[in-house]
């Protein structure tokens, strides 16, 4: 099934790539930029986007939560892919939203439309009550992640929380350039826009093909790893009301799902032996004394991450530049120089704004530093403390709610096979 579906995704990629038309050609040689943003579009189709994707990720609900069927799922995800992927070009994107979010709060002038604002929090009010049912089959950048995955290998879990933690300093790298309001980093680096879009610079969809080529083997490897939208899903999934359950009913312990997951999600039962929780305690104790030392050696190493963040503003390349080439030959000026040239700005003026902007990413240094090292220290504490499991269950913040370990439980056998069975 999955080969079937992973040749047609490719059929229908290559065909829509031969079918697209041709930019505009120039006699002046003039080449077109690529674009950030779709062209604007009439407001009714966004209010229509919001309202398929609410519609969406309750069906994902009622097929996950109430039904258990994993076909439905897969059929909801490859439909949300074409649609929200391909179709609406992968905007708007709930991942992207974080950033719209916080550059409303950062910045009086800047107004955030309301469907941009839906689309932040629509699933993450779904992820509070039903778990991760927009992962599940509604957000594009997964589905298209999951269509190729057919050779899944498992990622050693050392491994895997060690990658884990880049999603956290995504998000923080995030919040802090749409704070200063120099980039959307989110937007611009998403590996999958360019794919959906079938445009775009040649770096960007090399980097989407590459995640496709990695996501054959591992899970979702940018959902897991490196999306900063699934922090905050996974923050509301962990005290979701009603979460998907790996067994209908009771656990048997059977372990036939035990390696059902190409994610990881599975916990496994932990012995309740004296000992361990007694060793699992001290190891608390030391992480929970050092934790201040964690957090004062990541805000120290941030320091260092201010002057290439001030690098990324625009305004601050500007300056450098033009404090670079003054009094140089106009031929070899960059088209920055020439520009500010032409607008009749002064200099000074300019070099103030620089350098209040450098004190600001400075600081921002710092607090990232510091995130990361809350990050890091909070990773090892939540590792050390271990909660007595007695069944197989579904990881509450990892599980991104897809039903592929439905079918490997004997209970859900069972029950499939009553008369009153919901199938």
């Amino acid at each position: 099934m999955n080969r079937i579906l992973v040749a047609l995704f490719f059929v229908l990629l290559i065909g829509t790539a031969f079918g697209a038309q041709p930019p505009p050609e120039f006699s002046t040689g003039h080449e077109l930029p690529p674009t950030a943003v779709p062209p604007p579009q009439a407001l009714i189709y966004e209010y229509l986007d919001v309202a398929l994707l609410g519609a969406a990720m309750a069906v994902a609900a009622y097929l996950a939560l109430r039904k258990r069927r994993r076909r439905g799922l897969l059929v909801l995800s490859i439909l949300s892919l074409f649609y929200f992927g391909f179709w609406r070009g992968g905007c708007i994107c709930p991942v992207g939203a974080v950033q719209n979010c916080v550059l409303t709060i950062a910045d009086s002038g800047y107004a955030m439309p309301l469907t941009v604002l839906a689309f932040f929090l629509l699933p993450l009010v779904f992820a509070l009550f039903f778990g991760r049912v927009f992962c599940s089959s509604v957000c594009p950048l997964g589905a298209i992640q999951d269509v190729v995955l057919t050779r899944p290998v498992k990622v050693p879990a050392p491994l895997a929380h060690a990658l884990g933690l880049l999603a956290y300093v995504y998000l923080g790298g995030a919040v802090l350039f749409a704070a200063m309001g120099s980039a959307f980093i989110i937007c611009r680096y998403d590996p999958f826009i360019a794919i959906f879009r079938l445009s775009g610079t040649r770096n960007m969809l090399l980097l989407g093909a590459a995640f496709l080529v990695v996501a054959v083997f591992v899970g979702r490897p940018y959902c897991r790893f490196l999306c900063p939208y699934s922090v905050l899903l996974k923050w509301l999934s962990r005290v979701s009301k009603w979460h998907v359950s790996i067994t209908p009913d009771e656990c048997v312990n059977c372990r036939l799902c035990e390696d059902a997951c190409p994610f990881g999600a599975i916990t496994k039962p932990t012995p309740a032996a004296p000992a361990r929780r007694t060793e699992g305690k001290k190891r608390l104790a030391i992480l929970l004394m050092i934790f201040p030392v964690i957090v004062a050696a990541g805000a120290l190493l941030g320091r260092a991450i201010g002057p290439p963040m001030a690098w990324a503003d625009p305004t601050v390349q500007t300056a450098d530049l033009v404090w670079e080439f003054q009094g140089k030959n106009p031929e070899t000026l960059p088209d920055e120089v020439i520009a500010f040239r032409k607008a009749g700005r002064p200099r000074a003026e300019l070099f103030r704004e620089a350098d209040d902007l450098k004190r600001k990413y400075n600081l921002a240094g710092w607090i990232l530093g510091a995130w990361v090292g809350i990050v890091i220290g909070g990773k090892l504490i939540a590792l050390a403390t271990r909660r007595t499991r007695t069944e197989y269950e579904a990881d509450r913040a990892e599980c991104v709610t897809c039903g592929r370990c439905f079918s490997y439980c004997p209970r859900e056998r069972l029950r499939l096979k009553k008369p009153d069975a919901d199938t």
